[in-house]
């Protein structure tokens, strides 16, 4: 058995900053609307992803929201969890080992930090391969930091070209009534910022939001069933790089370099025929690098490339539409944020951010330090 595979419905939960409510909320929530939006109900589920949280992640989220799937996923690579978990849901469904199958995320990430609670914040403890950095300092966001310093030395990239990525986030998200930060910045406000990790200052990284996301994939035999045009999977790709700096070949390249050629080869087009591109951006390095990784610049070039407003929606290549991790929302992990953005442009439901005929998506997203991706061609 081998089928087509669709998004049948996306959704998000309340987003920002959401006191009251427990991340088994956020989940239940944003899953609700993603079946409402997809015209299914929960008796229609019969396969189940989702990663982030629980003793028995994710059968503590299952049984919360009174599902007893046949086919589970909990993959855990960081934030491209929610593309790799997609990815293997498809493969699933085209076999026939599910039919319908729901991804869903919750976060209370900025509400447990603002009440500080314990393990609210990026600790992944001193075992392991960690313990050879941990006892420096060594931070996730000074991971990222070396990276792009690396970048700058090897290729002459500039602080103002990361800074206009931020500036582009900040722009795309204007007309997002749902983005936590809407008004406009400059390269003068990201520079003049106070240094955190050399050279990122604040506005260089992503926000610390609560939320939740949530995705409906269906075989293509359910299509009909649907209340919305589906949103189709036409090739992944997915790497695992490396936990320890030591370990990592060139800090100029991330994984998307292995996951995204794959994609691309699966679903039988080029980096030339993508209409919108939705890419993790915890960082503004982050991004960079992954523009080239992809193959929608050269390696080195992309500093050049982000100038002019490229990245813009009103721009050459469209790049988070909804403002990214960088203005609109960064709950612990994005991945399953940039589906939901992907579908609902290809599916023309953005307003005022909408990219006129978008056919064609690339999402990608990013785990750990670059440690994982996960990568995805959408097509309507």
């Amino acid at each position: 058995m081998t089928r087509r595979v669709a998004f049948a419905g996306v959704a998000t939960s309340d987003l920002g900053r959401v006191d009251g409510l427990t991340p088994h909320h956020l989940h239940q929530q944003a899953a609700k609307r993603a079946l409402d939006d997809a015209g299914l109900t929960k008796d229609d589920i019969d396969g189940f992803c989702s990663a982030g949280m629980g003793a028995l992640q994710p059968i503590d989220i299952a049984e919360y929201m009174g599902l007893k799937p046949r086919w589970l996923d909990s993959t855990g690579v960081g934030g491209a969890s929610w593309e790799v978990m997609a990815a293997h849901a498809a493969d699933a469904i085209a076999q026939g080992h599910a039919d319908v199958v729901l991804l869903a995320y919750g976060s209370t990430a900025r509400s447990d930090i603002k009440a500080g609670l314990r393990g609210a914040g990026l600790d992944w403890g001193s075992r392991g391969p960690m313990q050879w950095e941990v006892p420096y300092g060594h931070t996730l966001i000074s991971k990222y930091a070396m990276a792009a310093r690396r970048h700058m030395h090897e290729y002459g990239t500039t602080i103002e070209q990361l800074a206009e990525i931020a500036v582009s986030a900040r722009a795309n998200a204007e007309h997002n009534e749902e983005a936590f930060y809407r008004d406009p910045i400059t390269v003068d406000d990201v520079l003049s910022g106070p240094m955190i990790a050399d050279p990122f200052t604040p506005l260089h990284c992503c926000i610390r939001s609560d939320g939740g996301a949530a995705a409906v994939l269906v075989a293509e035999d359910r299509v009909p069933d649907l209340a919305k045009k589906p949103v189709w999977i036409q090739g992944t790709g997915e790497f695992g790089s490396h936990v320890s700096m030591s370990q990592w070949d060139d800090f100029t390249t991330g994984p998307a370099a292995q996951s995204g050629p794959v994609a691309f080869q699966r679903a039988g087009v080029t980096p030339a025929d993508i209409d919108v591109c939705e890419l993790y951006d915890a960082f503004t390095s982050m991004l960079l690098i992954t523009l080239e990784d992809l193959g929608f610049c050269a390696k080195g070039e992309a500093g050049s490339f982000v100038e002019g407003g490229r990245l813009r929606n009103d721009g050459a290549l469209p790049t988070n539409t909804d403002g990214g991790g960088l203005s609109a929302c960064h709950p612990g992990m994005r991945g399953l944020f940039l589906l939901v953005e992907a579908v609902r442009q290809l599916r023309g439901e953005c307003g005022l951010r909408q990219i006129a005929d978008a056919e064609l998506a690339c999402v990608s997203g990013t785990g750990g330090w670059f440690c994982s991706s996960g990568t995805m061609i959408l097509s309507n």
